[in-house]
């Protein structure tokens, strides 16, 4: 999966978990300081991801993870790392 099909399936997600517009994000976009997100929605958030990205995600990774790049970017990375 590249980049671009991470990036629209986390917007969808955040999208539908947020209730933002899809305009709002960014790849800089904070989930917390941009987004809204409490730490409720941040647990739904990784919680929703691990489900469709079929990814475990860390307590202390998912802290790290403050925006929708960051998001990406680690999905990126674990999708690789399975395939090798």
């Amino acid at each position: 999966m590249n980049k671009e099909n991470i990036m629209a399936q986390v917007v969808a997600i955040v999208v539908d978990k947020l209730n933002v517009s899809a305009q709002e994000v960014l790849p800089t976009a904070h989930f917390v300081n941009n987004l809204g997100a409490d730490s409720l929605d941040q647990v739904e958030l990784v919680l929703e991801l691990e489900k469709k990205f079929n990814v475990f995600i860390k307590d202390d990774e998912a802290t790290n993870l403050q925006t929708v790049g960051s998001v990406v970017d680690y999905l990126e990375k674990a999708l690789a790392q399975r395939k090798a």
